[in-house]
This record gives structure tokens, C-alpha cells and sequence, in this order.
């Protein structure tokens, strides 16, 4: 049943933990959803749909559409591989496909973006973030564990939020998309690092390891301020105290689990911002050394 008045077409390359959970939501409210992912991933989502858990949206089964390859137009596609996997990932869309949609990519650090606007027209790739904590427990099961899921958008696309919105997401457009992604660094970079360095959840970090969060604070955010996105250490202090203490952070579950880490994307990217404007960050550059 269509619930929305004007329903979209997206594509979500990379229907993983947060893939899977936007193309879910998008899907159960009216609109046409494609998921670009490989043989097996595919083959499971045009024969069961999208399985979500979720204590904020509830359990449910989403049709979607699932391809190997994207040859179409579409009015979104939304990029949510993680960045180890993104330069292999893109081969599955072809940039002349298209059409005018605009490319919304939801990975963590700062450098995808200029590969992004190499690879599409510059102005349709409109920089985004999103909190969240979900996990793909098998192809087409999702989890969705955290309280919020909360996405900011660096461009004018007011239809295209508001029909996230409708979707049941927490959305925010920003005008200053570097102040925007340093938003987001600024939080996750402390989280994965010290989440993953001690292998435990941010409880037991911010009171175990308190000092060296307050010391990693300390150095992001006047790394932050050095390029021109100014942020407060406090603020995020509070912000770290709020959180549940049983969260963890996606690299820390990608070492539990084997995989490739997102460390140079997160942690190498503020170290070379660091080293850019002279800013020094002996624990950030620790952390990152012990975690290589």
C-alpha cells in the first residue's frame, strides 16, 4: 500500500546493518526500493525481503528489489558499503545510469567524498551522515539495536528528507557540509578508537578510561577547529555520557567479527587533517598505532 504521496525510487548499494535499514523503512512506506548487492545478498532479498528488528520501528518484512548491477535511473541512491569495500562496490553502478538522482553516501571519515564527485556529477553527491547502531546478522536480517537513527543531509533536498522523515528517520539538512562530516568524526573517531583499543562497550570506556577519552577530546576537537569546524569538548563529553552503555562502535565489531577495519578512514583521516594544520595529537596518534 502506497502511504506516501509522491513515492521515490532508490537504490541502496550495500544493504548492510544501515543500507538495509533505510531501504526497510523506505520500502514498508510506499516507495520503490532497489538493492544493489552481490549474488547471494540479492538472491535472498527478491525471495524473503527485508527482515528488520528494531525496539524504535518494530519487526517487519520489506519487499524490495535486489540487483547485482545498477542500469537505471533513479531518484537516490544512497552509498552505505563501508569504505574499505566502496572503490569494488561502485563497479556495481554505472555513473551514465543515473539519470539526474542524486548520490547520498552514508560512510564514515572524510575521503569518500572526493572519490564520489570524481566518479558522478559533483553536484548531485550530497554529503550525509548518519547515527546509528545497526547490523546485518545474515543477507536480508537486520538489527537495529540503537535508540535513534538520525541522518543529516548537506544540501537543498527537502522532498527527498522529507520523505525520510515520513520513513520514520530523524532528519536534519546542514548548509556547511566540512562543519557537518567533522560533526560526525568528532564523535565517531574517539568511539571506534577506544571502543576497539580496549574491546569493550563505551560504558565501561568512559569510566574506565575516562582520562584518555577527555585526552582524545581534547586533541579532535582542536583538530576540528583547525580545519574550520569548530567543536566543543564538553559538548561531546555530555554526548558520550548520554549514549547507552552497551553500545559498541562498527570497527570494534568488525575486529569480533574478522573483517577489514574502517581505521585509516576514521582515524588516519584525522591524523592527516592533524598533520595538515601542525595541530599535535600524541594520544590519537597512539591509539591509531596500537590499532594498525
Amino acid at each position: 500500500m502506497i502511504t506516501t504521496p509522491n513515492p521515490l525510487t532508490v537504490a541502496v548499494l550495500g544493504p548492510g546493518g544501515v543500507g538495509g535499514l533505510l531501504a526497510g523503512l523506505l520500502a514498508r512506506d510506499g516507495h520503490r526500493v532497489v538493492c544493489v548487492a552481490g549474488e547471494r545478498t540479492a538472491a535472498v532479498l527478491n525471495r524473503e525481503g527485508l527482515r528488520v528488528r528494531s525496539d524504535q520501528f518494530g519487526e517487519f518484512t520489506a519487499r524490495v528489489e535486489a540487483v547485482t548491477e545498477l542500469r537505471e535511473p533513479v531518484d537516490a541512491l544512497f552509498v552505505t558499503v563501508k569504505e574499505t569495500a566502496l572503490a569494488t562496490a561502485l563497479d556495481r553502478v554505472e555513473p551514465q545510469a543515473l539519470g539526474a538522482g542524486i548520490v547520498v553516501p552514508l560512510l564514515n571519515g572524510l575521503d569518500h567524498m572526493a572519490l564520489l564527485r570524481e566518479r558522478f556529477p559533483a553536484a548531485r553527491v550530497a554529503a550525509g551522515t548518519i547515527r546509528i547502531e545497526a547490523t546485518r546478522t545474515a543477507p536480508g536480517r537486520i538489527e537495529h539495536t540503537s535508540p535513534f537513527a538520525a541522518v543529516e543531509l548537506a544540501a537543498p533536498v527537502e522532498e527527498f528528507a522529507a520523505a525520510l522523515r515520513h520513513a520514520g528517520l530523524d532528519v536534519t539538512l546542514r548548509e556547511d557540509e566540512t562543519a557537518m562530516l567533522w560533526s560526525k568524526l568528532s564523535f565517531l573517531a574517539p568511539f571506534a578508537l577506544l571502543t576497539t583499543r580496549y574491546a569493550d562497550e563505551i560504558g565501561v570506556v568512559r569510566t574506565e578510561h575516562r582520562p584518555e577519552l577527555l585526552a582524545v577530546l581534547d586533541e579532535i576537537t582542536a583538530v576540528a577547529d583547525a580545519v574550520g569546524a569548530p567543536a566543543d569538548a564538553g559538548t561531546l563529553l555530555a554526548a558520550f555520557d548520554r549514549i547507552p552503555a552497551a553500545m559498541k562502535s562498527s570497527m570494534q565489531r568488525d575486529v569480533e567479527a574478522g573483517r577489514p577495519t574502517e581505521l585509516d578512514a576514521i582515524g588516519g583521516a584525522v591524523l592527516r587533517a592533524a598533520a595538515a594544520h601542525s595541530v599535535p595529537t600524541p594520544t590519537l596518534t597512539r591509539l591509531v598505532h596500537e590499532l594498525s
